[in-house]
């Protein structure tokens, strides 16, 4: 018998416990841990990084009112009341490119265990905890590895161990743990707008002898980028997504597309810009920074950048939906306010082709 499902099935943005990618570090007390997150952090300042830890403070008394304190050099004070919740952790750490927490707190998806021979029991209690260790780091190089661990886990004398003060190994090995989650890139060709001023569909526009969405999946696809195009209705196509997000244009198409795969960044390309070119595909690929929420292009002589030229990393994903949820659907509105890459071509390169006069100007001007 069939089991019946309440509800739908939607693909899931791979997340740790807490966020997209964690790493508990646990077996020392907490001052050794902090100090040991602040110094790789200070190594790793290209990625967007979190500290989860428990207060230590005692007798602290329950806020009727959330205070969010702002100061203008960019530090938030946050004082509020709540208790720890993996589905809104989830949507705070979405934008981090990793997540270190305070494994003597709370549990972490993969571990960084510190040999401290004073913290023994701790460890003993914690043990099954201890199921991804990444690496091993001895607080003294002589520190022997404890009879209950190896009982547990025989293999674990061949994890790759450090000593506390090999701060570049340790960021080092952290960066490459990083790198190893950072999301693949696949090709979306907005297609299926109602190009009232032009009287018919850009999409199908003939520059270079074949409609402009075939020259624009190639482009795509050259760059080995597993590329769909991004419909009203779909005809069930293998190579199409269908816009589940309706009458949101292209705001809804790119949405639609994090629906099928929330794990991938998205290089949105729209159909009426004939003059962006293979070079140019390359430059946003080249200059692509997955630490931001997209890579967008901008005109040099233009005051925004182009939300149909641009990349949009896993974590845009929750920040459109933020945006529709405030009513906005413009997909531009989300880059401005938004931490993103900026890459600057000249304003040639990104002309909108919108009527039958400019298709004729550009078409000549393309040959």
């Amino acid at each position: 018998m069939k089991k019946h499902s309440k509800h739908t099935n939607l693909e899931r943005r791979d997340n740790d416990n807490f966020a997209p990618n964690e790493i508990a570090i646990l077996g020392t007390n907490c001052g050794v841990i902090s100090d040991l997150v602040h110094k790789v952090s200070k190594n790793l300042s290209d990625y967007k990084l979190a500290y989860f830890d428990a207060s230590h403070a005692k007798d602290v008394v329950k806020n009727n009112l959330s205070e969010y304190v702002f100061h203008h050099e960019g530090n938030l004070q946050i004082t509020t009341s709540g208790n720890i919740n993996k589905f809104q952790q989830r949507l705070d750490f979405a934008k981090f490119d990793y997540v270190f927490i305070n494994g003597n707190h709370y549990q972490g998806a993969k571990q960084i265990l510190i040999l401290d021979e004073a913290k023994e029991v701790s460890v003993l209690k914690r043990l099954d905890q201890l199921d991804r260790i990444q690496f091993i780091i001895k607080l003294k190089s002589e520190t022997e590895y404890f009879n209950f661990l190896e009982e547990k886990y025989p293999q674990i004398k061949n994890i790759t161990c450090y000593t506390i003060d090999e701060i570049d190994a340790i960021s080092n090995h952290i960066n490459n743990l990083i790198q190893e989650k950072i999301a693949p890139v696949k090709g979306l060709v907005l297609v299926g707008g109602k190009s009232t001023r032009m009287g018919q569909d850009k999409s199908e526009l003939d520059y270079f002898g074949k409609p402009q969405k075939e020259v624009v999946k190639e482009l795509l696809e050259n760059n080995a980028l597993e590329t769909f195009y991004s419909v009203q209705n779909s005809s069930e196509k293998g190579d199409e997504i269908s816009d589940k997000f309706i009458n949101l244009g292209p705001f809804g198409g790119i949405c639609s597309a994090f629906q099928k795969d929330p794990n991938s960044a998205w290089f949105v390309l729209a159909t009426d810009v004939p003059f962006v070119n293979e070079e140019i595909i390359q430059l946003v690929l080249k200059y692509r920074n997955p630490s931001k929420a997209a890579t967008a292009i901008k005109g040099k002589g233009k005051d925004f950048p182009e939300p149909l030229i641009t990349i949009y990393e896993p974590k845009a994903y929750a920040i459109l939906l933020q945006y529709l949820a405030q009513g906005y659907s413009c997909p531009r509105k989300m880059l401005i306010n938004s931490d993103v890459e900026i890459v600057e071509i000249d304003d040639d390169y990104i002309r909108n082709i919108n009527t039958p006069e400019e298709f004729n100007e550009a078409k000549k001007e393309l040959n």
